[in-house]
Parts: structure tokens; C-alpha cells; sequence
């Protein structure tokens, strides 16, 4: 990707070579790009990233709203953002079944949900933010099928995710947000991933829809985690 004013790979003059950085194998959103007749000195660098997955069922609560207020802070640092959300979509769970140790293709061999679409922009993605409601104090079932999926994946390639910038965030009624912060902590743990935290677990307490933006204390979280992502993401990515 070129930033706008500079010449596409079509038109420009010399041809133009891609250096990425990173693990074998590991997409990335940052390329660095010279034109053949350049010194490595003047480097081309595509937007940071940072993908939000939403495991909650309703696209507009307290899950959501958390996201929006990291995603925020992010976006103030000029980090680009994106929310995909998977919660109450039909999504199967790991068969252990080994394809994708096989395959080593950088998908799953389950193809009829959306987890093969969330596993490629994690892997485009400079940071990941898994967010979930907590249902009988863990995460919810598509956000648990997500992980334990785009896991096996991610280490049947060479661990996919490795060195990327990781953060939970929880929303919860009352009890039981800890062990869920701990569940997705705990993928980023073994994935060789980055956990970035805030000045509190990354919990936000609220029932219904909206009563998380009633959380004084929740919010600064989020936005502090928003702050740190953005601060670990600038030293990861400067080079």
C-alpha cells in the first residue's frame, strides 16, 4: 500500500520490491516498500491496525460499547480500527481434527462461518482486541469457538499472531468478568502474542444495554487501554 501523492506499483517508474517484516509466513499490515533506485533510508509505511472482535450477540451493548471507547483512543493516535462481530452468528467449534496442520494454509477446514474471515484480518492486523459478554462466567460460545479455531491455525503456521499486541475486553452484570479476561488472556499467552493491560482488569459492569457508559471507573479503563495499545503498537512498529 502506498500512501496518497505516491506512485502505485502500475505507474511508477521502476519496479517496485516489498519487504515484509515479521515471522515467515506472518501477513502483516505493515510493508515497507522502496522503489528500486531508493535508499532503504526513505521507507513507505502502510496505517497501523488494530482489529476489535465483538463475541457478544447484540452489535450495540455493553460488549460494543467498550470496544468504541478503546477503539477511540486508538483512533486519537491515528491508529486505524475495525470492529467485526461474530457473536450470535452460527459458528462451529475446533473438530481437533488436525487439517490445519496439514493444510498450512492459514484457514480452517470448517468453511460454512465467518472464523476463516476473522482468522486472515487478525493476521493482517497489528493489534487484536477479542471483547465479550460473560455468559456462566466465561466467554460466549462463538467468541470460545473463535479462539480455540483461529489457535490451532495460528500455531500450525508458524504462530501466526506471534509479536502482535493483545487485549481482552470484558463486559459483565455483577461476578465472573475475571475468569473471562483471564480465557482470552490465556490465547494470547500461548499464542507468543503481546497482553497489553490498563490501571484495572479490562471490565466494564453494566445489564442492560447502555449501562456500561454508567461505569465512570470502566471507561477510564478502556480508554487507558486504548492509550497503552497505542504506546506498545508505536514501539512495535516503529522499526
Amino acid at each position: 500500500m502506498l500512501f496518497a501523492g505516491d506512485p502505485s506499483p502500475a505507474t511508477a517508474p521502476m519496479p517496485v520490491t516489498v519487504f515484509r517484516e515479521g515471522r515467515r509466513r506472518q501477513p502483516t499490515a505493515r510493508a515497507v516498500i522502496y522503489l528500486a533506485d531508493q535508499t532503504p533510508s526513505l521507507p513507505v509505511v502502510t496505517a497501523v491496525k488494530v482489529l476489535a472482535i465483538n463475541g457478544s450477540p447484540h452489535k450495540d451493548g455493553n460488549t460494543a460499547r467498550l470496544l468504541g471507547y478503546v477503539c477511540s483512543e486508538l483512533e486519537l493516535k491515528g491508529i486505524q480500527t475495525e470492529i467485526m462481530h461474530i457473536g450470535g452468528k452460527p459458528v462451529h467449534g475446533c473438530t481437533a481434527c488436525g487439517k490445519c496442520f496439514e493444510n498450512r494454509d492459514m484457514r480452517c477446514i470448517i468453511e460454512k462461518d465467518d472464523v476463516n474471515a476473522c482468522i486472515a484480518a487478525m493476521a493482517e492486523a497489528d493489534g487484536i482486541i477479542l471483547g465479550s459478554p460473560t455468559y456462566f462466567a466465561d466467554v460466549s460460545p462463538e467468541l470460545k469457538a473463535l479462539i480455540d479455531r483461529a489457535g490451532f491455525v495460528a500455531m500450525a503456521n508458524d504462530y501466526l499472531f506471534s509479536r502482535k499486541a493483545g487485549a481482552a475486553v470484558v463486559a459483565v452484570r455483577r461476578a465472573g468478568g475475571i475468569h473471562v479476561f483471564d480465557t482470552i488472556n490465556h490465547f494470547f499467552g500461548i499464542s507468543d502474542m503481546i497482553t497489553i493491560g490498563s490501571t484495572y482488569w479490562n471490565i466494564g459492569v453494566g445489564m442492560d444495554p447502555g449501562d456500561v457508559d454508567n461505569d465512570e471507573e470502566g471507561i477510564r479503563t478502556m480508554r487507558r487501554l486504548g492509550q497503552n495499545m497505542a504506546w506498545v503498537l508505536e514501539k512495535l512498529t516503529k522499526g
